[in-house]
């Protein structure tokens, strides 16, 4: 029974490795797949058969990529979100309001996802997009999220993570993160001064529940140029800050 169980176990690691690597490499063939995945191209089309069987899958030529049924799963867990729709709004309020980019960001596994992002009319691409991730520490929101936690939930996430990941600009130290979330906590928002991405600057403030804990951030990003602290400081905080007191609103009078 336990050698079934392991079976069955590395047979799923291995799907999913495949589709890691289809997603990476946004489109890929079986000989590149067994190339990665260190497979026979046998074993590899196996996988992908019974992806596609069920529409994680889809093969365009002799190339496969992501199916939409990630999409489709991803939309059920957007839901889960406590006031999604409301969120959704006022990230879309803060995107026409400031005309750059918003969005509201989750923390998963210690990791922060972007699990809604809208444009304004003066946006930057800076490849966010839902279901990103990355570290949350180098993040405004990431920072607004963690400053929310309790300690020993931070702690797990610094062991597990570190201060990998981001520029040369970002948080290097324990002692630092722990300045940084003392700040973030005094003035309701962290903010993000190209730790993330040379040449952009953010802000964000936490969605608290009717219990106190923190279920994300809502934040605005943009050229430093633009975006400076100042700027951040005396308008845009204004913004990102009004939008997240309404989603705790909503979320107050919704039980």
């Amino acid at each position: 029974m336990g050698d079934k169980i392991q079976t069955r176990s590395k047979t799923t690691e291995t799907s999913l490795e495949i589709v890691g690597t289809i997603r990476e490499q946004e489109g890929t063939s079986i000989a590149e797949l067994s190339e990665h995945v260190g497979l026979s191209e046998s074993t590899v089309h196996r996988h992908l058969v019974s992806l596609q069987e069920y529409d994680y899958v889809v093969k365009d030529e002799d190339r496969y990529h992501i199916g939409f049924q990630f999409l489709t799963l991803g939309g059920y867990a957007q839901q889960r979100v406590t006031a999604y729709p409301v969120i959704k709004e006022k990230v879309d309020q803060l995107a026409e309001n400031t005309g750059e980019r918003a969005q509201c960001i989750v923390e998963e596994n210690g990791q922060r996802v972007y699990l809604y992002t809208e444009v304004g009319e003066s946006a930057v691409q800076t490849g966010a997009h839902i279901g990103r991730r990355g570290p949350l520490h180098v993040s405004a929101a990431g920072k607004a999220i963690l400053a929310n936690l309790p300690d020993e939930r931070v702690d797990e996430i610094v062991d597990t993570h570190g201060f990998a990941g981001g520029t040369q600009n970002g948080i290097s130290t324990r002692a630092e993160l722990e300045e940084t979330l003392r700040a973030v906590r005094d003035r309701g928002y962290g903010l993000n001064e190209q730790e993330t991405t040379e040449g952009v600057n953010a802000i964000g403030a936490p969605i608290m529940d009717n219990s106190e804990e923190v279920i994300g951030a809502l934040s605005v990003s943009g050229p430093a140029s633009r975006l400076t602290e100042e700027h951040l400081v005396e308008t845009v905080s204004e913004e990102v800050l009004s939008a997240t007191n309404e989603v705790e609103l909503y979320i107050a009078h919704s039980v």
